[in-house]
């Protein structure tokens, strides 16, 4: 499956907003870490964090896996069909050091018309430059 993304200048699925509380657009907020990984890295957790939540969103499963730190990694990822993604609460960003951070999120989902809610604290890793998804608890 290809992933779907909104036009650059539509407000970005993760729901980041500037200082003046208005939506990024995808083009300026998860669009260019998800169009390209290497050359755009992720600047903190978060960022990281919020680029997953609208890979989900759209369905980019590639993305998902080579964000996804090689220790914890699943071998295949398969996303649940008919989940439809409805917003995305990021609670705390938590620094742990230079290279290793917490974040707190609740992101919201529809399943057959059954509300749905995760709620995890995750944990992240920057090696070489790139964050990475490591592992998380759920609250």
């Amino acid at each position: 499956m290809n992933p779907v993304y909104p036009s650059p200048s539509e407000p970005c699925p993760c729901g980041r907003h500037n200082a003046r509380r208005q939506p990024l657009p995808f083009s300026a907020c998860c669009g260019p870490l998800l169009a390209d990984r290497t050359a755009h890295p992720a600047p903190s957790a978060e960022a990281l964090m919020r680029s997953r939540y609208t890979a989900f969103v759209r369905g980019n499963v590639a993305y998902l896996q080579a964000s996804w730190h090689p220790s914890t990694r699943p071998a295949e990822l398969t996303l649940e069909p008919g989940v439809k993604w409805l917003g995305l609460e990021v609670r705390q960003h938590r620094v742990l050091d230079t290279d290793h951070a917490e974040v707190e999120f609740v992101a919201r989902s529809r399943i057959g018309g059954q509300g749905q809610r995760l709620h995890e604290r995750s944990r992240f890793v920057r090696e070489a430059g790139q964050w990475y998804y490591v592992d998380g608890d759920l609250l």
